[in-house]
């Protein structure tokens, strides 16, 4: 009988232990979590978290690969620390893990950045930074 008490003793602390410690990995930076719609199925999203030294010149700090299901993705950033970012992605239709151009340099597949602005050219940095500070942050980047 002890023995039962204790192992549900040494469980019940081991949950409490685990709930410190994801309490505290919080501590580290907040979360960022964006819905994509896309047009049609199959394929992945892949996507990216950038500073402003790293944004379209470099590999991102954080970079996500999911699953497109049922029209929609979502992209989950975690731990990030509080200052300015950008978030670049794109709909890997062919699942090469690169985006596809055409021979005039037009994209084939699909892309978004923060903030949805979608101007002639590339992304710019200024029309894609955001802030981010503790509190966890959700939006929606439209392709």
């Amino acid at each position: 009988m002890k023995t039962i008490f204790l192992s549900i003793a040494l469980i019940i602390s081991g949950f409490a232990v685990n709930a410190q410690s994801n309490n505290e990995s919080s501590l580290n930076g907040t979360t960022i979590t964006v819905h994509v719609p896309i047009r049609g199925f199959g394929g992945s999203l892949i996507a990216g978290l950038y500073n402003e030294a790293t944004f379209m010149k470099a590999a991102p700090l954080q970079g996500v690969d999911t699953q497109v299901m049922e029209g929609f993705a979502t992209v989950v950033f975690t731990d990030v620390p509080p200052g300015t970012y950008a978030i670049s992605l794109f709909h890997d239709k062919n699942g090469n893990k690169t985006m596809d151009f055409e021979a005039n340099g037009m994209p084939k597949e699909s892309y978004g950045v923060s903030n949805n602005n979608m101007s002639m050219g590339p992304p710019q940095w200024s029309d894609a930074k955001f802030e981010v500070g503790t509190s966890p942050i959700k939006m929606e980047i439209r392709l």
